[in-house]
């Protein structure tokens, strides 16, 4: 399934010290990661400098973000630097498995989708039990994509998004928190020239006293990111 199959993976980071070099070897272990762009968003315990330490192979490009911005931020400048076919977004901690690669990439290989989301929610396979109230959230804000934009997406939330480079390269990302991840899909749903499919990834969800950090909180800027990219550019 790797031959002739060029994946760039952009990763964002922000105080992943514990887990960066770990994600990063995963990524890499897959022969389709032909590029890996990690974009540290001035992380503050640790994880710059170790990034910074590491001698990494050919395929990595760190960047360094000189204040922190936010996720949205840091996948703007890792997607600006993808130069590769298909483009995925990993996330710096263990929560999602890259060995899903494998089986999200098949539809754009097959030439049968544009986009493809790994979903949590959708059932098929390993998912830690993990807090109530994310689930309870991450169901109603994707109920509120499927309303708004006519879809069926299972997890609108979900940081396994896989793309064509040429898809990617004609969204412009405004935004630089969270709320990136709803702007993504109300801007991929709006477009229905693209083909998007669902694959069911395993999850290995975290705590916070694990270092998960989006929040409740961050649901109203999902909501309210939902409701703004239905109605503009």
């Amino acid at each position: 399934m790797a031959d002739g199959i060029n994946l760039s993976v952009v990763m964002p980071v922000y105080n992943e010290k514990e887990f960066v070099l770990t994600i990063i070897s995963k990524v890499l272990s897959l022969d389709m990661v032909k590029e890996l762009i990690v974009v540290d968003d001035y992380s503050t315990d640790g994880t710059r400098d170790i990034l910074k330490d590491t001698r990494f192979d050919g395929r990595v490009s760190v960047y360094y973000h000189d204040k922190n911005m936010g996720k949205g931020a840091a996948l703007r400048t890792g997607f600006s630097h993808a130069t590769k076919d298909i483009v995925v977004v990993q996330d710096a901690d263990l929560e999602y498995d890259p060995e899903e690669f494998k089986e999200m990439i098949k539809p754009i290989a097959d030439g049968r989708a544009d986009v493809v989301y790994g979903s949590r929610l959708s059932g098929g396979k390993t998912q830690r039990v993990y807090m109530f109230w994310h689930r309870v959230g991450n169901g109603v804000l994707s109920f509120i994509t499927n309303f708004l934009y006519n879809s069926t997406l299972t997890d609108m939330e979900t940081c396994y998004k896989m793309f064509t480079k040429k898809v990617i390269d004609g969204i412009k990302i405004k935004s630089n928190d969270f709320s990136v991840e709803p702007e993504l899909t109300a801007k991929i749903l709006k477009d229905k020239s693209l083909r998007i499919y669902e694959v069911p990834i395993s999850y290995y969800g975290r705590t916070y006293a694990e270092g998960k950090k989006i929040s409740w909180k961050h649901g109203f800027g999902a909501l309210w990111a939902l409701l703004k990219y239905r109605f503009t550019d």
